[in-house]
């Protein structure tokens, strides 16, 4: 089976982490620190704060904001769930906003739409979640000025997005943000194992994520209501979590960040061969935004049903016995049962919808060879064909 995505683990990257093993710091040590420093100098951000999970860094980065009950949290139906979860951790409400049919990121115009209409009922949002989806990044010029005007909080999503960039500068310089989050899940661009950050040009919103990452605990005599009855003083000033990031993890994320530029090279190199090599088959490949240079963490095609014989699930099923290990981003999150509880049903967000009734991601990974795509166009083309 060729997998969707999959890591690249060089003998380098065990090196740094058997170098901590032997180290006598496994977690809360130089390591993290380190991490943070080197991903917040290559995009250009002041500030990072290294978590367990772009989840977690999610979470902690709607805190840093102010998000909380009676407050509303929009992002994209095209995303993971954790993009909507953060507001509902939150104690916020949540909703969504259509995507632009092209990019299959927020729609900055179906944005500009609602937030008109939730202007004149008082319930305009207090955070709006930009998704990078695929590794594209959103329109945050155009989000950035609607956020300007409505006094209104952006996080990037931009767990797919890590060395892409956005008007030539890096994704996660917060240019057009309050805060950035990124993922190190395995199958993402670099890994960590599990992990995440988030970014921030901001250094009260980074000191509040800090703080939230490790219980709401300080040492910091400055932050303490009190002087510190001795060296072993601490206090617990907010109600915070166990989100840190271990010294292993950093270590193999300080290790991956040495080929980032290589990684997204060699996927932009696999997606244009993609292009060629699907170009006359009955399907929609990736469209990019000329202010964009995608991540390209997923190449997702839209197959032209209308050409085709076959249903969009015996198409999927024909490439996944084919040993192609096809997956499909996203499934609407409103029509999570969970959501649809809340009210959402089908027919809320019309293009999320057509979107996922056409998608299929095809594997793409930076060790994928020119055999392995080749295998993959094979599949596709026998798939659409019968």
């Amino acid at each position: 089976m060729i997998p969707y995505g999959r890591q690249d683990i060089t003998q380098a990257d065990i090196d740094a982490v058997v170098s901590v093993l032997q180290s006598d710091f496994l977690t809360q040590g130089p390591q993290v620190p380190a991490f943070e420093q080197t991903v917040a100098n290559h995009v250009g951000a002041k500030y990072a704060v290294a978590v367990n999970s772009a989840t977690s860094a999610l979470h902690i980065a709607c805190l840093a904001l102010g998000l909380e009950q009676g407050d509303w949290l929009w992002t994209s139906p095209i995303t993971f769930v954790a993009s909507a979860n953060c507001g509902l951790y939150c104690g916020a409400e949540v909703d969504f906003v259509d995507i632009d049919p092209h990019t299959y990121n927020l729609c900055p115009k179906a944005l500009q739409d609602k937030l008109e209409i939730a202007e004149r009922q008082g319930k305009l949002p207090k955070v709006v979640v930009a998704v990078h989806l695929c590794g594209q990044p959103c329109d945050m010029q155009a989000i950035h000025a609607l956020a300007q005007r409505y006094g209104i909080k952006v996080i990037e999503d931009a767990s797919h997005a890590i060395g892409g960039k956005y008007r030539n500068e890096f994704i996660g310089n917060c240019r057009y943000s309050d805060i950035t989050v990124f993922s190190f899940h395995p199958v993402k661009i670099i890994t960590t194992a599990e992990g995440g950050m988030a970014l921030t040009n901001d250094a009260e919103l980074a000191n509040r994520m800090a703080l939230l990452r490790s219980h709401g605990i300080t040492r910091e005599p400055a932050q303490m209501t009190h002087e510190a009855d001795g060296p072993w003083y601490y206090q617990q000033i907010d109600l915070g979590f166990n989100y840190r990031m271990t010294e292993l993890q950093a270590a193999l994320g300080n290790s991956q960040m040495e080929r980032l530029d290589q990684f997204v090279a060699r996927r932009h190199q696999l997606a244009n061969r993609y292009d060629d090599l699907l170009a006359g088959l009955p399907v929609t490949t990736p469209w990019q935004h000329p202010d964009s240079y995608s991540g390209l963490h997923l190449y997702v095609i839209r197959l032209q049903l209308d050409k085709i014989t076959r249903t969009h699930r015996q198409v999927f099923e024909a490439l996944r016995e084919q040993g192609i290990g096809v997956n499909l981003h996203y499934i609407p999150v409103h029509l999570q049962p969970y959501y649809q509880r809340m009210g959402f049903q089908a027919g809320d967000f019309p293009e999320a919808e057509s979107y996922y009734a056409k998608a299929i991601s095809l594997p793409m990974f930076q060790t994928m060879t020119e055999a392995q795509q080749d295998e993959v166009v094979a599949a596709v083309r026998k798939a659409v064909a019968a």
